[in-house]
């Protein structure tokens, strides 16, 4: 057996030109120049493609060729790490397997995960791009890219998603979880969403380490803990008949949207994209479309008196068959979105309203009045909010809308709406659902 080991560590140095072995088919090449390199020499023989057998010539001589493989400089490469190289490609040589061939291989390989390999911003950007079309506007488009690039970029968006790891998502999370939970909670959401798409398209595999439920939750305190609820201020429902009749005191489309709102308790966003072809006035009903609501769901709303009303004063404006309902100050544009804003700042200002509301709030007067004042059946003000009602299995089963008993519910808070205040020695009649 031939001694392997020949070579020692301190008399490379002084080493003379030409290639000296080391055993076991490491070799050491030493040029005139003095500089050495490690080498790897086999025989790689030729084999019948029959039998898989090597082949030899006439004289019995295996049939093949000598190979080298280079395993790198003496400047980066020890004599111990050269020998470790050597006996990987002794193990695959002893197998059958081609080192240099092996070698290609795997830098084939590497070249590829790298070509596939992205960033999380990359993922980011692609995440946004091919979700974009199913989001409602380019507002929550905007707030995807300008969370994550405000918390998320500085921390992991040039590491390769592939790396992206627990220790990563919490020091994003940590810093902003008690002081702005909220902010904190959907970072924490589109990272994961991020990387569930990432995994989903082959750049990632492994657990997601930003999902909540068993993991997060556990590095982290409960919202509830850290986050105080601020609700919309809400006017109370006691006060609302007298609010609403200095509302229709004030001028402008503002003023009548903001009516038009509190009577359909419709979300602002709704009231504000609302063109006329929405509506089909024979039958008092309003159609909002999929695309104008939360949910994505198309909503019907049965008109009371107190939003007929309204819509009967904005026909009398100039506009186009297929415009806005509400149109704003430059042609062809809906309303502002702070134009209700406007009217309750004006009207707190000059004192017709005496406490904070925002127009959402009104959705909250009308839930507590339904709840507080009337017999109505509680899913009937979840329906008219556009709010889902019960389990995944009771939606499946509650296929209709309750429309003809949204109806009577809705024309009774118009009624209470329009009520003048009640006088001393009047009567008091409660309304009552079916």
């Amino acid at each position: 057996m031939r001694r392997m080991g020949k070579l020692k560590a301190v008399g490379l140095p002084h080493l003379k030109a030409g290639t000296h072995s080391d055993g076991g088919n490491l070799y050491l090449q030493v040029s005139a120049s003095g500089s050495a390199s490690w080498v790897f020499r086999f025989w790689v023989s030729q084999l019948d493609p029959d039998t898989c057998q090597p082949l030899r010539d006439k004289k019995g001589k295996l049939k093949g060729k000598l190979r080298e493989m280079g395993l790198g400089s003496t400047t980066y490469v020890s004599l111990a790490e050269a020998r470790e190289s050597a006996a990987e490609c002794r193990r695959l040589w002893r197998k059958g397997i081609d080192p240099i061939e092996h070698r290609r291989i795997e830098k084939r390989q590497a070249a590829a995960e790298w070509a596939k390999a992205m960033t999380f911003d990359e993922c980011r950007d692609a995440f946004i791009a091919s979700n974009k079309a199913g989001w409602k506007n380019t507002k929550h488009r905007d707030q995807w890219l300008n969370t994550l690039q405000t918390y998320a970029t500085p921390v992991i968006g040039a590491v390769s998603v592939q790396q992206v790891d627990t220790a990563m998502v919490m020091k994003i999370l940590e810093p902003i979880w008690t002081t702005k939970t909220e902010t904190a909670t959907r970072v924490r959401q589109r990272i994961e969403k991020i990387l569930d798409w990432a995994k989903a398209r082959g750049y990632r595999s492994g657990e997601n380490p930003a999902v909540w439920r068993g993991h997060v939750e556990n590095l982290l305190p409960k919202r509830s803990k850290v986050r105080t609820v601020i609700h919309h201020p809400a006017l109370p429902y006691a006060d609302l008949p007298v609010f609403m009749a200095k509302l229709r005191t004030q001028p402008g489309v503002g003023a009548r949207a903001l009516e038009f709102t509190v009577a359909t308790v419709a979300r602002s966003g709704q009231t504000f994209l609302a063109r006329w072809p929405e509506f089909d006035l024979k039958n008092k009903l309003w159609i909002c479309p999929a695309d104008h609501m939360k949910g994505r769901r198309e909503h019907r709303v049965p008109l009371n008196g107190a939003a007929l009303a309204v819509l009967e004063e904005m026909r009398k404006l100039d506009h186009q068959p297929d415009g806005f309902v509400f149109p704003g100050a430059k042609p062809g544009r809906g309303l502002s979105n702070m134009a209700m804003d406007v009217v309750l700042r004006r009207m707190k200002g000059a004192g017709a309203l005496t406490v904070d509301a925002v127009p959402h709030g009104f959705r909250a007067t009308f839930k507590t009045w339904a709840s507080e004042q009337t017999n109505f059946a509680r899913e009937l003000a979840e329906v008219a909010l556009a709010h889902d009602v019960g389990d995944a299995t009771e939606q499946a089963y509650q296929r209709g809308d309750l429309l003809d008993k949204r109806r009577r519910l809705m024309d009774a808070w118009g009624k209470f709406a329009s009520t003048p205040p009640i006088e001393k020695g009047d009567k008091v009649v409660a309304l009552h659902g079916p």
